[in-house]
């Protein structure tokens, strides 16, 4: 959905379950900023014991006084019944805010929550704070990083992506799930915000590009990927013909995308003296490919 739909969705007024299928299946529960989780009416051992992570938002464009007391108290009561869960605060609409505004902001909302959760006895919970909008990547970027915690395979992605780039001479790897652009890992190296958003963009491009002049590939369309309910592991996730795409910037780099499986694809930054070697490059990520296979596999 385009920014600007967005201001004709209505607030939530109840909770809403979204399920995500996906290279990992996972249900999102939106609720409403008003909702009291300590007025007797809810069961929090059901809604919060197995929950992966919480994430809640702020509006920074708001007041938000109000709104940091009821994190806390939500923080208070989820300690009660899963303390292993992750805390994620997305101080959100930062867009219409100057960068030094929005660091102070970031600065009061953390250090008010700090001593709130001191006051409670709470001073060992950690949350991680993420600035973030719609008019830019920072939300995908934001989401790709709480749904890193989720994967039990997150080390072994990353030792997989080092190997990668160091015998490819790649700039920087991203392992992507293609319908939500949100990246699953990345190589070790510092995530320089540029680099993903123009990989962001490319999945976009390749997409659009195939919608005009792909084919028809039966019951492995990428499309159908939302009717199916196999698990990350499958065997017939990984029976695709091996797609890919290349695109030469005018600063000499290169974007090298191979699709991985009909969830996820690898993009793959580089100099264009690096690209020169395609084999070695294409025989390193039939490597790659077919270890991610086995990985998944021993996770199933």
């Amino acid at each position: 959905m385009p920014p600007t739909e967005t201001l004709f969705l209505e607030s939530t007024t109840r909770i809403q379950k979204e399920p995500v299928n996906s290279f990992m299946d996972f249900q999102v529960w939106d609720f409403p900023g008003q909702i009291d989780y300590n007025d007797g009416t809810f069961d929090l051992e059901t809604l919060f014991g197995d929950t992966g992570a919480l994430i809640y938002v702020i509006d920074a464009q708001d007041e938000y006084l109000e709104a940091l007391t009821r994190l806390h108290q939500t923080i208070e009561a989820i300690q009660r019944h899963n303390p292993a869960i992750n805390i994620e605060v997305f101080i959100h609409k930062v867009d219409g805010l100057s960068d030094d505004f929005k660091l102070d902001t970031q600065r009061d909302i953390v250090q008010r929550t700090t001593d709130e959760l001191a006051d409670m006895g709470l001073d060992g919970v950690h949350i991680n704070y993420h600035l973030t909008s719609i008019y830019d990547h920072s939300i995908f970027e934001a989401f790709s990083k709480v749904i890193q915690k989720l994967l039990p395979e997150l080390g072994t992605l990353e030792n997989l992506l080092n190997g990668l780039v160091s015998n490819c001479r790649i700039e920087k790897a991203f392992l992507f799930d293609v319908l939500s652009k949100i990246y699953v890992a990345t190589d070790s190296s510092p995530v320089d915000v540029q680099s993903y958003e123009i990989c962001s963009d490319y999945i976009d491009v390749v997409l659009d590009m195939t919608e005009i002049y792909g084919y028809d590939r039966g019951e492995l369309e990428v499309s159908t990927v939302e009717e199916t309910k196999s698990s990350i592991g499958s065997s017939e996730d990984w029976s695709l013909p091996d797609q890919s795409s290349v695109m030469k910037l005018q600063n000499g780099m290169v974007l090298f995308l191979r699709e991985i499986n009909k969830f996820l694809a690898l993009i793959c930054i580089m100099r264009k003296e690096s690209f020169e070697k395609r084999g070695l490059i294409d025989y390193n990520v039939q490597v790659f490919q077919q270890a991610l296979e086995k990985v998944f596999e021993l996770h199933r």
